[in-house]
């Protein structure tokens, strides 16, 4: 942002009065309502005024990312017909000329590789579930099943950002900085948006995460995730160090502030406040932090709900359970991302590894939230930046194969806030290559999540160099109504 341009925005002598008028408005107007609450885990700080735009089903969001594009017909996408065709060449009526990656696209032939795992209905919903994962099968009627994503993305870098930020291009807010823009905060001890970045167990090169897929873009950095760590502190340079006190810190702080409160006053570069919020923010986690990642608390029967992996700082699991801490603290978004599921060749080997760190405790965090009344008000969203090709990527054998990325098709689930439990949406061909039936769009999908937490994504915009800019793009997007609970 050019602080000049921001400082004749936001201080122009119309905008002064009119500010004053309605600061004046609101002052007579708290005086006559009931003081609030306390509590900081209730106040909301920040966010827009009018927002949320209608009444939200969800107060606070979850989502469980699995980069690097999971098998969606190895998991959650049953195709029978496949077998038949072990080792037969994709159709061209199939592939429709679509461009490849690097890493097919030199082959000489594209034989269909059928999946070696087994499938089983579950629920009253019927859903078709693999055998790698026995803890999702257990809860399908818990969830809504997207079988119809799709992206333009084939790539991992552009996809996970176009998925997280609404644009393949870098520099965009994501989707955790929009919420915390739009909506606030409801917890003044921890930040608004929370970001943990898990073990794995699968392949072992795994595609680089960037924290722009966390940042916040346009928009003041405060809003940006919060990285969680999982050694050390869990939040950078969190502890005082040798020799400063907590009243020394607080003495340096209040100077900085006021320092800071200088440079706004001479310049109005809304980051100058920002970083005020920033170090005040820091403080009070010194605090709330360490409370948030102790588990030493938890019951036995809540740990082994999660699996042995919930005792190891960093995995998948562990960050399940803080996930749900966070919810009971109202952390408004927190996002986990889980690596390795870029099974290009190996796929007997990685993918169940890759289940097992995932699926039980997904499980377990659906249930812990359901107990503590929690799921109502909590959106969980699982999936990846895109799915796998039928086709196998280089040798195929009955005993193992590989997939190359796939962006026409893939599986996302979603529970909780606004969602209809138990039912499976869209459809695709036999050869899990083409949408047949209810396509979702990853912008429809970031609209369906905005939805629940209340916003209208075409309300939802913010001017920068020029443009009215939404996190679901300039096109008619539409959230899937027909997966919520209400329309």
């Amino acid at each position: 942002m050019d602080p000049r341009h921001e400082y004749a925005r936001t201080m122009t002598r119309r905008h002064f009065f009119g500010r004053t008028g309605m600061g004046l408005g609101a002052a007579a107007l708290a005086s006559l309502l009931p003081p609030a609450p306390a509590s900081a885990a209730t106040a909301t700080t920040g966010g827009l005024a009018g927002l949320p735009h209608f009444a939200p089903q969800a107060k606070r969001a979850i989502f469980l990312f699995m980069a690097g594009g999971p098998s969606q017909m190895d998991l959650l996408d049953y195709k029978p017909k496949m077998e038949a065709r072990y080792d037969q060449d994709l159709p061209d009526s199939i592939r429709r000329g679509q461009r490849l990656t690097t890493m097919t696209s030199g082959q000489s032939r594209f034989p269909i590789a059928p999946s070696m795992y087994r499938f089983q209905q579950h629920g009253e919903s019927g859903a078709w579930v693999s055998e790698l994962l026995p803890y999702t099968a257990r809860m399908v009627d818990d969830l809504a099943i997207v079988r119809s994503v799709h992206t333009e993305a084939i790539n991992h870098d552009p996809g996970i950002t176009y998925l997280c930020t609404g644009s393949q291009l870098p520099g965009r807010p994501s989707l955790g900085a929009w919420l915390s823009y739009g909506l606030g905060s409801a917890n003044q001890d921890l930040p608004a948006f929370v970001v943990m970045t898990a073990t794995w167990t699968g392949r072992a090169e795994a595609q680089a995460l960037y924290n722009r897929l966390w940042g916040a873009g346009f928009f003041p950095s405060k809003h940006q995730g919060v990285a969680l760590r999982s050694q050390g502190d869990p939040v950078l340079f969190l502890s005082n160090p040798p020799g400063v006190t907590g009243a020394d810190r607080r003495r340096m702080l209040d100077t900085l502030a006021r320092l800071n409160e200088q440079t706004y006053q001479t310049f109005a570069d809304p980051e100058t406040q920002a970083r005020i919020a920033q170090y005040e923010m820091a403080f009070r986690m010194q605090t709330s932090v360490p409370e948030l990642t102790d588990i030493s608390g938890e019951p036995d029967y809540i740990l082994d709900r999660y699996g042995p992996d919930v005792h190891k700082p960093g995995t998948f699991a562990a960050s399940c359970l803080l996930a749900r801490r966070m919810a009971e603290r109202d952390v408004r978004f927190v996002q986990i991302f889980h690596r390795g599921w870029d099974q290009h060749g190996n796929i007997a080997g990685d993918l169940p590894n890759q289940c097992r760190d995932v699926d039980q405790p997904c499980w377990a965090l659906i249930q812990d939230l359901k107990q503590r009344g929690l799921l109502d008000d909590t959106l969980v969203i699982w999936g990846g930046e895109f799915g796998r090709t039928i086709y196998c990527q280089g040798t195929l054998t009955r005993e193992n194969y590989g997939r190359d990325h796939h962006p026409r098709c893939f599986p996302v689930w979603l529970a909780g806030g606004g969602v209809r439990p138990g039912i499976v949406y869209g459809e695709t061909d036999d050869f899990c290559y083409n949408i047949t039936e209810n396509p979702v769009h990853i912008h429809d999908l970031n609209a369906t999540i905005l939805h629940c937490l209340g916003i209208d994504h075409r309300r939802f915009s913010h001017r920068f160099q020029g443009l009215d800019i939404r996190l679901t793009g300039v096109e008619p997007q539409h959230p899937v109504l027909d997966i919520l609970r209400s329309a």
